[in-house]
This record gives C-alpha cells, sequence and structure tokens, in this order.
C-alpha cells in the first residue's frame, strides 16, 4: 500500500496543502486558502490605522489554513488519512508572535485585540528600523563576534528588532507574553501540543549559533537594560535541528484537519530553505532562488565564511552536514505586480483581454522581442529596500532613463532586468569571499510562468539555470520534511537527500545564457554597480531623507 504525506505551505497572502506519493513524488492533490485577513499594512480589523512600514497578520488565519486546505486535498484525491504518515510546514520568516505560555496569542485576548503589537508581525514588517539600525551600530562597536555571520548587519524583519520595538512602544504586551515565537514553531505547537523552536529560523532569524547560542546577556542589556534577559524570559526553549519529528497529531488537531492523532510532524521550516531538496539539491556550490513576492537565496557551503550583507550562515541551517548560506531580494514580484497595479493604462488592459491574456502575460509579450538595452532604462530594485548586499530596507526605488517616448513594457522589462541585476551582485559577492556559486537553480511561480524573465536572468548572470519540477516548492519541501519525520519504518526516509533524490523535481527546461545577450547585459550591470554603490552605500542618502519627509508628513 503507497503511503503519502502532506506539505503545508505558509506565504505572505494564502496557505497551500499538497499531498505527496512518498515512493515517487507524485504531486495527487494541492489546495490553496486565502488568508481572510491579509497583510494588514493600513488598518486592524476594527479599523485602528497603522503608522508607516507596518505589515501584521492574524494567528486565526493560519488555523483557517490547516481547516481548509488538509481535508480539501484528503477528499479531492480520495487518500485515506490512515496512508498519510507524516505532515510538515513551512513559513515566511521572520514572521513573529506574542503567546502566553499555553501558546495563545495575546491578540486572542480581548484587552489585546486593538492592540498593534500584540498580532504576529510578518516578515516584511519594517516599522523596527530605528531598533536594527542601533543594535548593528552597537554590535559593531563591541564587536559582536557573530556579526559577520549575519553580513555585517542584522535586519529589521528579525526577531530581535521586533521584540525591542514591542518592548519599547507597547510594554505592557511585552510583559504579557511568555514568549515571542515564530509562526512556524506555534502552528507546530498547534499540531502536535508540543512547542519547539526550529534550528533554521533560530540560526537565521534570532542570531542563535549551534556552538554558541545566543548573544550574551550583556550585548542585550546594552541595547536596551530591560533586555538583559529576553531570552531567558522570552526565548527560553531547546532549538530542535531539522529533519527530525516535531511531535505527533493531537486529537484536537485531527478534528481540525482530518488527519489520524499520531500522524508524525516534521520540526517546521522557512518557505525558501525547505525547497533545497524539492530540486534535487544534494551538495555545495549549487545556489536555489525562491522566485515570488520576493525572491530567497539559498546556497550550501562546506565552512563557513563571511559575506557581506549575506542573511547568515548556519550550521546544519538547511541540510544536515553543511553550512547553509542565505541571501535575498525583499522586492521581486511584488515589484511586478506595483507597476501592473498602479501604471498600466486602460488602453494596455482592454488590449490584453482582448487577446485573452493577463496584464502580466501582455506586457512580457511586448518585451520579450526588444533588444537588450533597447529600452535605455536600467532601474534598482529596492521599491521594498534591499536584502542583500546592502541590508538596508530605507533604500526605495529608481528607473533611470526615461523618456515622453518610453513604453509600458519597456518599463516592466526593466524592472525584470533590475532584479537579475541584483541577484548577479549576491552571486558575486559571494564568490569574493570564497563561497562557490558554481550551478543555479529556480523554483518559484516567476520561474514556472515566465521564460522571458529566466532568459533575462540566464544572460545578466551568465550561469545556466535549472528550474524546479514543481509550482509548489516549499510545500513539496515540507512533504519531503514529513516523509524524513515519519521514518522509513513507517514508510518514510531516514534523511533528507535520499527522500529529495526521489521525491524532488527538476523540469527538462534549462535556460542556457546567450553570449551575444550577455555582452551587453555586462555593460548594463556596470551602470546598475555605479548606481547602487552611489545610492546605496552612503554617497547619496536622498531616498533616506525623501522617506523622512514623508514619515513627518504622514503625522
Amino acid at each position: 500500500m503507497a503511503k503519502y504525506t502532506i506539505g503545508v505551505d505558509f506565504g505572505t497572502l494564502s496557505g497551500r496543502a499538497l499531498l505527496v506519493n512518498v515512493e515517487t513524488g507524485e504531486e495527487l492533490a494541492t489546495a490553496v486558502y486565502n488568508y481572510p485577513h491579509g497583510v494588514m499594512d493600513e488598518t486592524l480589523p476594527n479599523g485602528r490605522q497603522l503608522p508607516p512600514d507596518w505589515a501584521l497578520q492574524h494567528p486565526q488565519d493560519y488555523l483557517d489554513v490547516l481547516a481548509h486546505t488538509i481535508p480539501e486535498v484528503l477528499k479531492e484525491s480520495g487518500i485515506s488519512a490512515e496512508d498519510i504518515i507524516g505532515v510538515g510546514i513551512d513559513f515566511t520568516a521572520c514572521t513573529l508572535l506574542p503567546v502566553k505560555a499555553d501558546g495563545t496569542p495575546l491578540c486572542f485576548l480581548d484587552k489585546y485585540r486593538n492592540e498593534p503589537h500584540s498580532y504576529i508581525k510578518l516578515w516584511k514588517h519594517h516599522a523596527a528600523q530605528d531598533k536594527a539600525n542601533r543594535l548593528n551600530e552597537i554590535a559593531e562597536k563591541t564587536k559582536q563576534k557573530w556579526l559577520p555571520r549575519y553580513g555585517g548587519k542584522i535586519s529589521s524583519e528579525w526577531a530581535f528588532p521586533k521584540i525591542w520595538q514591542t518592548l519599547e512602544e507597547a510594554p505592557d504586551i511585552y510583559e504579557e507574553a511568555d514568549f515571542f515565537i515564530e509562526a512556524a514553531d506555534w502552528v507546530i505547537w498547534q499540531l502536535t501540543g508540543v512547542q519547539t523552536r526550529n534550528s533554521c529560523t533560530a540560526g537565521y532569524k534570532a542570531i542563535w549559533h549551534k556552538k554558541d547560542g545566543y548573544p550574551d546577556k550583556e550585548f542585550f542589556k546594552s541595547l536596551d537594560p530591560r533586555l538583559e534577559n529576553v531570552v531567558d524570559d522570552k526565548l527560553n526553549w531547546p532549538i530542535t535541528p531539522l529533519g527530525v519529528k516535531a511531535g505527533e497529531i493531537t486529537g484536537n488537531a485531527a478534528n481540525l484537519t482530518g488527519l489520524n492523532p499520531g500522524t508524525a510532524v516534521a520540526v517546521a521550516n522557512v518557505d525558501a530553505h525547505v525547497t533545497v531538496p524539492a530540486v534535487k539539491i544534494d551538495g555545495p556550490g549549487k545556489m536555489l532562488a525562491i522566485m515570488g513576492t520576493s525572491t530567497c537565496h539559498i546556497l550550501l557551503g562546506e565552512k563557513e565564511q563571511t559575506v557581506p550583507g549575506m542573511c547568515g550562515v548556519v550550521e546544519d541551517g538547511v541540510c544536515p552536514g553543511y553550512f547553509g548560506y542565505e541571501a535575498g531580494q525583499s522586492c521581486v514580484g511584488d515589484h511586478f505586480a506595483w507597476f501592473v497595479d498602479n501604471c498600466v493604462s486602460s488602453q494596455y488592459i482592454e488590449a490584453a483581454q482582448a487577446e485573452g491574456l493577463n496584464i502580466h502575460e501582455y506586457l512580457t509579450k511586448k518585451a520579450e522581442n526588444m533588444k537588450v538595452g533597447q529600452s535605455g532604462l536600467i532601474a534598482l530594485d529596492w521599491w521594498n529596500g534591499n536584502r542583500s548586499v546592502l541590508v538596508d530596507v530605507d533604500l526605495t526605488g529608481l528607473i533611470i532613463g526615461m523618456t515622453l517616448h518610453t513604453k509600458p513594457e519597456e518599463i516592466y522589462r526593466a524592472l525584470i532586468e533590475a532584479t537579475a541585476y541584483g541577484t548577479r551582485k549576491i552571486i558575486e559577492t559571494f564568490r569574493e569571499s570564497g563561497v562557490p556559486v558554481d550551478e543555479f537553480y529556480a523554483s518559484g511561480g516567476i520561474s514556472q510562468k515566465n521564460p522571458m524573465a529566466m532568459q533575462i536572468y540566464a544572460d545578466i548572470i551568465k550561469v545556466p539555470i535549472k528550474i524546479g519540477g514543481t509550482s509548489q516548492g516549499p510545500a513539496l519541501g515540507s512533504a519531503i520534511f514529513g516523509a524524513v519525520a515519519a521514518g522509513k519504518a513507517k514508510g518514510g526516509y531516514d534523511n533528507v537527500f535520499e527522500a529529495g533524490q526521489i521525491m524532488g523535481k527538476l523540469r527538462d527546461t534549462v535556460y542556457y545564457p546567450i553570449p551575444e545577450n550577455a555582452a551587453v547585459y555586462d555593460k548594463l550591470y556596470n551602470e546598475y554597480s555605479i548606481l547602487h554603490d552611489y545610492f546605496g552605500r552612503g554617497a547619496n542618502d536622498v531616498m533616506k531623507r525623501l522617506k523622512e519627509i514623508k514619515k513627518e508628513q504622514s503625522k
């Protein structure tokens, strides 16, 4: 009798479940559930206005994902819960919430429903940038030995700036919280009744090190005396390695999901990192870009190196036995969506409809026949700040070269090219730091849907690009870890590499660099690099000055 696992991928706007045959990797059913509360970046559910740079979520949405998608894939596939041997989940990160000792989110309590800090701070919550700036200043001044492991800067997207912001702006919430926990770990808690802290988010987002642990109390005290015991008071739980079983489905979780009590549940993971085995990566030098609303770059290495602007290097942080490196771009699909939502005329939309195309397909069709450099445009990909290699969310977007003759498809292509330049900047920084990047893999919606974009990427980074064989990379990766949590004795696998080689997928399509395109892109990339350093490394902080004026005028 065949056995199956389910992977649940919690994204920025929705959650999706994927049911997979453990023996073949066949995907039998998938279900998607859009978060009812979405991303709360303007108001709370009661209408209370949020300041700029906030991004919150509601934990009830995650429970609703489990309640809708898992029963749906069981029904659609016709597979009995008896034959589901394991479940894995992945999440955006750092996505952090304050909870009571029993796991109750503070936003579930009546007295805190209207308090913004009681909700989940989503990965792209950037309102703690001032805390990140101060943390980085003090860490650099005191020569913290862990700082180079994170490219020399801690992001406002990560755990401690968000916790510090809560302490500073809502000390009652900070005091009321028994724990601050990643949403990924909180969901596992709801499924198993067991609190776990996965080594991936702890290592990449909370400055935890396998050998050294967290930074010491003196460092946190130097940030704010009230933070001296933040680890003992708010994070004091053992870190659990990836690839092991977190626990088993409880009776309550069985009622919620339709799964059988006792089904193995894997330790939680991050959406990008969990995708590595889903594309059959099994060793160092192979970079994976998970391309969606943002892009995360994951790379395995054989030793711990310092790389400027990387998001982190964590031993066993992606796959056992390797150092996992992370970098990223915080605006990719969001970049293109912003343009079509705000800058495309009704004439173009009507023309796309007349051809039976969506607006992205229509713009791509018009842009793909252009020669490299024909538009005369170049852009910086910072519409949502820069995650790597500058690590600065206060940077903003730029397009240069526009004239009265510039067309929408030219801008659209320039924005795609900008994200590819950003990826090349990341690759070159790794190589210059002694971390090889020999192969390149892509997963996520853009890699599946837009051949023009992938050819542009290949031409700009000058490396062939292999494409993941599923449109559900993170969910498949989570299903793979679910099979490892179940173990060979239950019909699964005892290690992630073995599981990945059987359950993972690659398309036959490979995008190879076109030499004549690459030659022109080299010239354009040189211009991008000049702009990148001029606006991003302090020569001209006009973007930050404009943002400050905007904040002042928004009060």
